[in-house]
């Protein structure tokens, strides 16, 4: 049985040698195989502008946290400095009546200052969101037209 199957496969191999592929055949595999490296290439092309795409909008956003971390800080200084001035002051009153009247002055204060910053920081805020969704929405229209292009 061995034997048989040796030489089966042998003769296969024989018959295989001497089988031509036709062109049209020929001409099919290596069209097929153009346009599939065609296409990854388009593809590929398209993810690498998309990780750049990316990327620009992680620096955009960082930049953004950063700024608003900054003004934050900034704020919490300010608001600390100014608790402390009044602590002073109160601390230096002669009366009750002076020392209530400084802490209700500080609060007033306190109540504007702090709604300045809420709407500073709101600004900030959707300026930053703005610039982010503005970046990734052109980096993203740019890698389509150039995808199509390619296609």
């Amino acid at each position: 049985m061995n034997e048989q199957f040796t030489r089966q496969a042998e003769q296969f191999m024989d018959a295989a040698k001497a089988a031509k592929i036709p062109e049209n055949i020929q001409a099919l595999a290596q069209e097929g195989v153009s346009r599939s490296k065609e296409a990854f290439d388009t593809l590929s092309a398209a993810a690498k502008d998309q990780v750049k795409v990316a990327e620009e909008l992680a620096l955009t956003t960082q930049a953004g946290f950063k700024s608003i971390s900054h003004k934050i800080m900034d704020n919490t200084v300010v608001n600390t400095e100014a608790a402390f001035e009044a602590a002073r002051a109160i601390a230096r009153a002669n009366t009750v009546p002076e020392a209530l009247r400084l802490q209700a002055e500080f609060v007033q204060r306190q109540f504007t200052v702090a709604s300045e910053q809420t709407k500073e920081l709101f600004e900030l805020s959707t300026r930053f969101a703005t610039q982010a969704f503005e970046s990734a929405s052109e980096a993203t229209a740019k890698s389509v037209e150039k995808a199509r292009k390619r296609v």
